[in-house]
């Protein structure tokens, strides 16, 4: 957008620092800053706005391409009339189904023995001596 070539660059901060002066060159310097920053943000929200609507606009665009493309195929090749619903079976096979429901619900639990389970022994250190059982252990150093 802005062609600024080095040279360019220098010139204008030589006449900043002739102009404004030392001392109040870094004060003009992050007021720029600042303004430099401010015009980011907005030109980064400019673009993304316009990069949504853009995007919404595709999309719209090809959702009806292809709704056009649906009705078309949808007109060449008609559905297939549907099947009939099943008719239901007698009322027998009805009833057996309802009376082996309510015979699942209404068993009774069946009670099973706890297993019994028993703590492994602790394995004993290698070079331990065995120590008779009731003895104090001995402090570790």
């Amino acid at each position: 957008m802005f062609d600024v070539a080095p040279t360019e660059l220098l010139l204008v901060a030589v006449v900043a620092l002739l102009v404004i002066g030392p001392k109040d060159l870094p004060r003009a310097m992050h007021f720029v800053g600042k303004w430099v920053g401010k015009a980011r943000g907005v030109a980064r929200q400019f673009r993304s706005g316009m990069d949504s609507m853009i995007r919404d606009a595709e999309l719209a665009e090809m959702e009806q391409k292809w709704a056009a493309e649906n009705e078309r195929i949808m007109r060449e090749h008609p559905p297939a009339p549907s099947l009939p619903a099943p008719e239901p079976a007698g009322d027998t096979a009805l009833q057996d189904a309802e009376l082996h429901n309510s015979d699942l619900h209404e068993a009774e639990p069946v009670m099973v023995e706890q297993p019994d389970f028993k703590p492994e022994p602790a394995p004993a250190s290698v070079d331990a001596e065995p120590r008779p059982e009731g003895a104090p252990r001995e402090a570790r150093p």
